[in-house]
């Protein structure tokens, strides 16, 4: 179910009568600014974690084989002219 801004308006209002515009303020911002289920869960946060991690690895070791590469052709050109 998604909440539009008029639902969080209304429901604003509805604790403002309740409880107070300082106290309904407050409670309203601890609510996301979005759907519940658009935020992100420690489990998400970790699953991203690991998959950032993968891919950072890979592209170290992308890297760290260009860079040997390059050290071999440089070490070969270097032999060849001394």
């Amino acid at each position: 179910m998604s909440i539009s801004n008029a639902d969080r308006h209304d429901l604003h209002n509805a604790l403002e009568e309740i409880l107070g515009a300082q106290r309904a303020n407050v409670l309203m911002e601890h609510l996301p600014p979005v759907g519940w289920a658009d935020v992100a869960t420690k489990r998400d946060l970790d699953h991203f974690e690991e998959r950032l991690r993968h891919a950072l690895m890979a592209q170290q070791l992308r890297h760290t084989i260009a860079l040997v590469a390059i050290f071999g052709t440089l070490t070969g050109i270097v032999a060849a002219l001394g």
